[in-house]
């Protein structure tokens, strides 16, 4: 990160980071960064993105500092900059996972509420 950003408030770094994050595209990258490096072909047949496309979406986790790359001959590699990208990123899947169990038991709730009424109260008023 630019010497800038050592100035910034911690929670306005996080929400440039979680701003970074916020493409599809960059996230599978880190998921496969994840796996192992990668070269720029290997991303581009995996995630099926135009190579400029790809190579915007790279660029943007490169200048936030999550990925570094390296280039031989012709061929240029990619790879995470730091292993706690792959505990950030399992970290994100389980808060996902529950928020999704609260959303399921949330509907269970509500559909045993409606089973217990008997379905009596609709909110439509019969003709």
């Amino acid at each position: 990160m630019p010497q800038a950003d050592f100035a910034k408030p911690l929670y306005i770094a996080k929400a440039e980071l979680f701003r970074a994050l916020g493409h599809p595209a960059r996230i599978r990258v880190l998921e496969l960064l994840v796996e192992r490096d990668q070269t720029v072909s290997e991303l581009q047949a995996e995630l099926g993105l135009e190579s400029s496309a790809l190579s915007q979406q790279l660029g943007i986790l490169k200048r936030i500092g999550l990925v570094a790359s390296q280039r031989k001959a012709n061929t240029v590699t990619y790879r995470l900059t730091d292993p706690c990208v792959s505990a950030f990123l399992a970290a994100a899947r389980s808060v996902l996972s529950a928020t999704l169990d609260r959303s399921r038991q949330a509907l269970k709730d509500l559909e045993a509420v409606a089973e217990s009424s008997g379905d009596q109260d609709t909110g439509v008023a019969e003709a």
